[in-house]
């Protein structure tokens, strides 16, 4: 390699490392300032209002055709563990997210149309369901499917007097 070659290299070489430097150094990062009370109260707000949207949603029998409602099966988000997903659900056939299940939910036992996995309603069904599961450890795959107790006597039990024929 001749003289001129070698500078020629050292010159795209200076440059290119000149270029790549100053890319780093616009780029630079800085950490975010901590939200206002105002902020933080503006997003306590959304999201509120999000998981009332959820609840709304959760127990409205018109997602699906049939009359069925998700707080029929899971009251007040009850069983729907959101803190267990994902996890593998044999509905599914496959590891699924929460999303998936509550559309798996929607679209066979409640005979009605899945919803947009990004919506904002399925994201307020999902907001419903973690609020209710509020200060419970995250753990996914953690099988919480608990088969029913039958009560045959005691509260709650129907018998002749209850108007439960």
């Amino acid at each position: 390699m001749n003289n001129k070659h070698r500078t020629g290299l050292f010159m795209l070489t200076a440059i290119a490392s000149f270029s790549l430097t100053a890319l780093i150094a616009m780029e630079t990062v800085h950490a975010k300032k901590p939200f206002t009370s105002t902020e933080v109260e503006e997003q306590k707000s959304m999201l509120m209002a999000a998981v009332k949207r959820g609840d709304d949603l959760w127990h409205n029998p018109k997602l699906g055709t049939n009359g069925l409602a998700c707080g029929n099966c899971h009251p007040d988000g009850s069983a729907s563990n959101p803190h267990t997903w994902p996890k593998y659900q044999t509905n599914l056939g496959k590891v699924g997210t929460l999303r998936e299940m509550i559309n798996w939910c929607i679209a066979v036992p409640m005979m009605g149309k899945p919803l947009a996995l990004d919506s904002d309603d399925m994201i307020a069904m999902e907001a419903y369901a973690f609020y209710t599961h509020r200060g419970v450890a995250i753990a996914p795959a953690k099988d919480e499917q608990h088969g029913a107790v039958p009560v045959i006597s005691g509260p709650g039990y129907p018998n002749a007097d209850s108007g439960n024929r």
